[in-house]
């Protein structure tokens, strides 16, 4: 027989690598969201599931388990197939630990294969998420990447964590650019993703003495940041990035490739069209309609971003700001990490 593990025994299996999780949900499901770094075996597709759902309700409970067994039957060979090509300690899951793990636990125990099974599903690992947000322990500090628009703060952050630094990619986290144009080319995380790969990294990251992450609003696409990382930038050291405009321009076409998503790029800017002068807003829409992206994003950052961004600078005093002016991307990485902590020396534990 299966065996059954509740969410508090699994977590320090998940961070110690030491299990594989399989979501027996539907696709769209799991699409949806599921515990970070999980795969899929399906135990019905979505037409399936539908269709049992709509006998439990229309008909009986034992019709539509009926069902489930006349379909689950068929596809039982393929399953087995499927859990039989992973190695090492497995747990399924579903969204409540209910029949659809249950079952399939059962089938495997039936052919040898040991599976554990996630007490209460899914549901129980969102509720450890959320307990973990409402009751963080923090044992950092934090940096933050802060300046204008395009200033490669993104790009920063994703070369330092490349060397080991300790990165809070929160945009990253919400698959979002966090600006009106951020969700283009990508398909944004809702809030429970979000929330679960932040978890994930609060924990990995919880042994250092600070963190590093950008500035971001209280937003970042469909994703709310939590009240407690909010307060944890307003009272942290902000590293400013003056980079020229030439190259921030620079950084954003290559960033956002507009001329990949044209049309997507002018829907977006609809949005924003009437917080700026009309005939900079006119020259806006044309640009973007020739294809003169230089000139938009220039326009845009001038007339619209530059202005959003200073108002909401001037809440930090010099004394919590450091203003790093660069000339360049490479030059931007280099200052940075020339003004903050080398992990591993107890004499370098102070932002320079």
């Amino acid at each position: 027989m299966f065996s059954n593990i509740v969410i508090e025994e699994l977590i320090p299996l998940i961070e110690k690598e030491d299990v594989v999780l399989i979501d027996v949900r539907s696709p769209s499901e799991y699409k949806n969201f599921s515990m970070p770094g999980s795969i899929n075996i399906p135990f019905f597709d979505d037409a399936e599931r539908a269709e049992v759902g709509t006998i439990y309700k229309q008909v009986s409970v034992d019709a539509a388990k009926e069902r489930g067994l006349e379909i689950i039957s068929a596809k039982l060979p393929e399953l087995i197939r499927e859990f039989k090509k992973i190695e090492g300690d497995k747990v399924v899951f579903c969204w409540r630990g209910g029949m659809r793990s249950r079952t399939t636990a059962t089938l495997l125990s039936l052919m040898d294969i040991h599976v554990s099974r996630l007490e209460g599903g899914i549901r129980e690992y969102r509720k450890w998420v959320v307990d973990q947000l409402d009751q963080p322990e923090i044992a950092f500090d934090a940096i933050v990447l802060n300046g204008l628009t395009g200033a490669g703060k993104t790009r920063i952050l994703k070369a330092l964590q490349k060397e080991g630094y300790p990165v809070m990619d929160l945009e990253g986290m919400a698959n979002h650019k966090g600006s009106i144009f951020g969700h283009i080319g990508v398909e944004p995380h809702n809030q429970k993703v979000f929330d679960s790969l932040l978890v994930k990294k609060m924990r990995e990251l919880h042994d250092s003495p600070y963190v590093l992450f950008e500035a971001e609003g209280n937003r970042i696409g469909k994703a709310a940041i939590p009240p407690w990382l909010s307060d944890l930038k307003g009272r942290s050291l902000q590293l400013v990035i003056d980079m020229p405009m030439e190259e921030r321009v620079k950084e954003i076409l290559k960033d956002y490739q507009p001329e990949q998503y044209q049309e997507e790029c002018m829907e977006a800017f609809l949005w924003i069209k009437t917080r700026m002068p009309q005939d900079v807003a006119a020259q806006i829409e044309k640009d973007l309609e020739t294809g003169n992206f230089s000139s938009a994003v220039r326009l845009l950052l001038e007339y619209y971003y530059d202005s959003r961004y200073k108002h909401t600078a001037l809440q930090y005093p010099d004394t919590q700001k450091k203003v790093l002016k660069v000339r360049n991307i490479d030059e931007a990485i280099q200052t940075v990490k020339d003004h903050i902590p080398r992990l591993g020396r107890e004499d370098d534990q102070q932002p320079v």
